[in-house]
C-alpha cells in the first residue's frame, strides 16, 4: 500500500459514549451558546477524569454542559462530579441530559461562594471554565486540590469570537498561571489550548 492509503486519524479514540451529547449540542445551538467546550478538550478531561478512581471532581462554568457530560464519562461508579453555573438557563440543559446520573450534583449559584466554603484539599480535579477560579479567585482555588490532584483551563488560545477587550484580559490570566509557585505545570499547545497544573510533593 501506498502511504497515503494508511489511516492515521487519531479521532477515532475521542468518540463520546453518552447520549447526553446529542441532546446538549442541539439545545446549545438552539440557545446560540458559543462558550462551550470542544470536542478535544473533552476527551482529554475524561482520561483525566478516569485516572481518580472514587474521586470528588469539580467543574466550575457548567454552560450547557457540554464539559460535564465529558467529566461524567470519566467517573468511576463512587466517584462523584460537583458542577456549578450562575445561569440556569444554560445548567438546565445540563441537568435534563444528565439527569438519571446520581454522581453529579448540579448547583447553581456563586462560584465564589461555593468555594469559600470548602475545605482544603478537597477535590482531585478541578476544571475551571468560569471567572472564578479561572481569571482571579486562582489561589484559593488550587489550595483545594488533594495531593496528585489536577487543575485544568482551557481556551487559553485567542477564540474567534474574543472580544477586543478580551485580550488583554486573557493575557493577564495567562501570566497569573504562569506565575503561580509550588505546582507542575503542562501548556498544550492542542484543542482551544489548555493548561494543567498539579501540586508539587510537599506543596498540596
Amino acid at each position: 500500500m501506498k502511504k497515503e492509503q494508511y489511516d492515521f486519524n487519531l479521532e477515532c479514540f475521542n468518540k463520546p459514549s453518552l447520549n447526553a451529547h446529542k441532546y446538549i449540542k442541539q439545545r446549545t445551538e438552539e440557545l446560540g451558546f458559543d462558550m462551550a467546550s470542544d470536542h478535544a478538550s473533552g476527551a482529554l478531561m475524561r482520561l483525566l477524569v478516569s485516572s481518580k478512581p472514587n474521586g470528588r471532581i469539580l467543574e466550575l462554568g457548567t454552560g450547557t454542559g457540554a464539559a460535564t457530560a465529558w467529566l461524567a464519562e470519566g467517573l468511576c461508579p463512587n466517584s462523584t462530579l460537583t458542577t456549578i453555573d450562575r445561569e440556569d438557563t444554560y445548567l438546565k440543559v445540563a441537568r435534563e441530559a444528565l439527569e438519571d446520573d446520581k454522581r453529579i450534583d448540579f448547583i447553581v449559584g456563586d462560584a465564589i461562594d461555593y468555594l469559600k466554603n470548602q475545605p482544603e484539599q478537597s477535590f482531585d480535579l478541578i476544571f475551571a471554565d468560569a471567572e472564578p477560579g479561572k481569571y482571579h479567585y486562582l489561589e484559593e482555588t488550587l489550595k483545594l486540590l488533594k495531593p496528585g490532584g489536577l487543575y485544568i483551563v482551557d481556551d487559553m488560545h485567542p477564540q474567534e469570537d474574543w472580544p477586543e477587550d478580551h485580550y488583554p484580559f486573557a493575557m493577564g490570566a495567562l501570566n497569573d498561571l504562569k506565575a503561580v509557585k509550588g505546582v507542575t505545570k503542562a501548556g498544550l499547545s492542542y484543542s482551544s489550548g489548555l493548561i494543567i497544573m498539579t501540586p508539587e510533593y510537599g506543596n498540596s
